[in-house]
């Protein structure tokens, strides 16, 4: 067992800002993250709106900047998945699948998980022209029409990738419009390979082998069967919180509450990113709310919150 001033859980964007900010501050502090730094990260194409690189940058290169740039400051990052958090008098443990950390302060970071869309078919071609992860598997369907689930940042910014592999992208948005942003929508609707299907909602996923087609439910209530070689879903997120249900109250969507300073209704523990509730569930929201966590640890621990 290991005691520490501060445990980190999470090594995305804001567990990454939380670990510079508290090195800063020269906690002790330990980060544990269960992937690689930089989290679903590692997985984007391309960033463009994180500030001080005004030409984007790749996603996986992101990551291992921020982890860099805190380990300049000496944090220490582990690599092990937190499977419980626990209060112990006035600390906390945090247990992985390799030790456990003990500290007066915890910052929670955890970030979400994709949502399914709970569909026949989904979990059955999973890894069969079922993906949500355009930059691991576009290649798969070079040449072949995909169908794209979801309106919001992830979905528009998938298929512009996809579109230069894919034969053809059909976005498929249950609503009347998107929810992502602005300029991703204006590149979407103007590339001549992608098509969208407004207030359409994916009923389900059929195929032999792989996936061979959509079953689509329209506004007028009909279905029709769509052709495509692969579908990605981008149905919204799940916040990672539910082994922190027993310690912390959460919202219905399993977001964690939180005030100004990003503290929770727990003395010493923090939230941070898009695990808390009314985030914006942006990488620049995400890093600030990482910074703000780990300053306001630093003067939980100073003693100023007293």
């Amino acid at each position: 067992m290991a005691d520490v001033e501060l445990v980190i859980i999470g090594g995305g964007v804001a567990g990454l800002s939380a670990g510079l900010y508290a090195a800063w501050h020269k906690l002790d502090a330990v980060l544990l993250e269960r992937m690689g730094t930089g989290g679903q990260l590692i997985n984007v194409d391309a960033v463009e709106n994180f500030p001080g690189f005004p030409g984007g940058i790749k996603g996986y290169e992101l990551g291992p900047k921020l982890a860099e740039q805190a380990m300049d400051l000496d944090l220490r990052i582990e690599y092990g998945e937190a499977t419980s958090l626990r209060a112990e008098g006035r600390r906390y443990a945090v247990e992985t699948d390799g030790e456990t950390f003990r500290a007066r302060t915890v910052i929670i970071a955890v970030g979400s998980t994709l949502a399914k869309l709970g569909v026949p078919g989904e979990e059955e071609f999973e890894g069969r022209g079922v993906s949500s992860c355009a930059v691991c598997d576009a290649e798969f369907f070079r040449d072949q029409p995909v169908v794209v689930a979801g309106g919001g940042d992830s979905a528009l910014d998938e298929s512009l990738y996809l579109a230069e592999i894919a034969a053809s992208v059909t976005i498929l948005v249950r609503d009347g419009a998107f929810d992502g942003a602005a300029v991703l929508a204006e590149r979407v609707q103007a590339h001549p390979k992608i098509s969208v299907q407004w207030q359409t909602a994916i009923k389900a996923i059929e195929g032999g082998e792989t996936v061979a087609s959509v079953r689509a439910r329209g506004a007028d209530g009909g279905e029709r069967a769509i052709p495509c070689g692969g579908v990605f879903v981008y149905a919204g997120l799940t916040p990672n919180t539910s082994i922190f249900a027993d310690l912390l109250p959460l919202d219905p969507a399993g977001h964690i509450p939180v005030d100004a300073w990003m503290r929770t209704a727990r003395s010493g523990v923090f939230a941070a990113g898009d695990i808390r509730q009314h985030s914006a569930r942006q990488l620049v929201t995400c890093a600030g709310d990482g910074a703000t966590a780990a300053i306001g640890a630093a003067r939980f621990l100073s003693g100023e919150e007293r």
